[in-house]
């Protein structure tokens, strides 16, 4: 029986936040990139962010023996799509928010042509980042960058997006549909972050398939969590006003099946994220199982 041991998840994943923020703090310095632009950029991507997706890639790396030194760019490049999308998603044409993560959304703060083109510059930037990882083999670099894109593009958070645009005012939409949308919106770019991890610290079949079946389900549970807190939140918690996703007409958890099946639901698909990794050894699964159960306590 493998010995389990307790992580204060919340102070890891700061800890792993705080040596990302290090990293992305001086990633796109001195490139020559116009001024306006880089400060549109940096704007959002150094904006208070839990950094969840790298934290992912670094652990499930380091999971499988990798230094964090080597993961760190191709991890930090996670983020920057992350960002690129969080902009893009705050647009009038999209979700149409003002604030995100307690500040003026980047359209706001700059205007639209400058925030949409700071989004490309990221969701671009990221693809070099990932590219030029060095202490890891180049097939790996490669497999984990294509996973990436994958989960990143139409078939994933892209093709997400577009589907919850379709589904935002309607009524009678089934609870697979809402599953779906957030499997591909949120849950694809955990997963490939978690995979593409996993991948650079040279996971057999077995690793990789345990990877996919954690960053599914930790996914769901941080969507269904994020869905409550717009409702059982407070501004301060989730950076925008309290129940802006109902003001929008969006279909959530809590308003297709109410606020008790929500939770329940969360802490259903944080159990089956832990499954795959119930007897894995180490500080890293520690960490990630941890991090399961801490997930789902922010809206309990």
């Amino acid at each position: 029986m493998t010995q389990q041991k307790k992580v204060d998840a919340q102070k890891t994943l700061a800890n792993y936040a705080k040596a990302v923020d290090e990293y992305l703090n001086k990633c796109l310095k001195d490139r020559g990139i116009d001024e306006r632009l880089l400060e549109s950029m940096e704007y959002s991507l150094m904006a208070d962010g839990k950094r969840l997706r790298p934290a992912l890639c670094l652990a499930w790396g380091a999971h499988f023996g990798l230094d964090f030194d080597a993961s760190m760019p191709f991890a930090s490049a996670i983020e920057l799509i992350h960002t690129y999308s969080l902009i893009h998603d705050d647009l009038p044409a999209m979700d149409d928010d003002d604030l995100r993560r307690g500040k003026p959304s980047n359209h706001k703060q700059f205007d639209e042509a400058t925030a949409i083109l700071a989004g490309d510059a990221l969701l671009t930037e990221a693809f070099n980042m990932m590219l030029n990882t060095q202490g890891v083999p180049a097939e790996r670099v490669l497999q984990a960058a294509a996973v990436v894109s994958y989960g990143a593009g139409p078939n994933g958070m892209v093709g997400g997006q577009m589907l919850d645009m379709s589904l935002t005012g309607k009524i009678d939409v089934a609870l697979e549909e809402l599953q779906r949308m957030h499997s591909l919106k949120t849950g694809a770019l955990i997963t490939a972050a978690c995979l593409s991890g996993a991948i650079l610290g040279g996971a057999d079949e077995e690793g990789l398939g345990k990877a996919i079946e954690y960053g599914k389900n930790l996914g769901m549970a941080f969507q269904i969590t994020d869905d409550l807190l717009d409702v059982l939140g407070t501004e301060e918690e989730i950076g925008k006003p309290v129940g802006s996703d109902e003001g929008q007409g969006k279909n959530t958890y809590p308003r297709l099946v109410g606020v008790t099946e929500s939770k329940g639901l969360a802490i259903q698909a944080a159990a089956s994220a832990c499954l795959p990794i119930k007897n894995e050894p180490g500080v890293q699964a520690d960490f990630m199982r941890s991090l399961a159960e801490y997930i789902v306590l922010r809206a309990s």
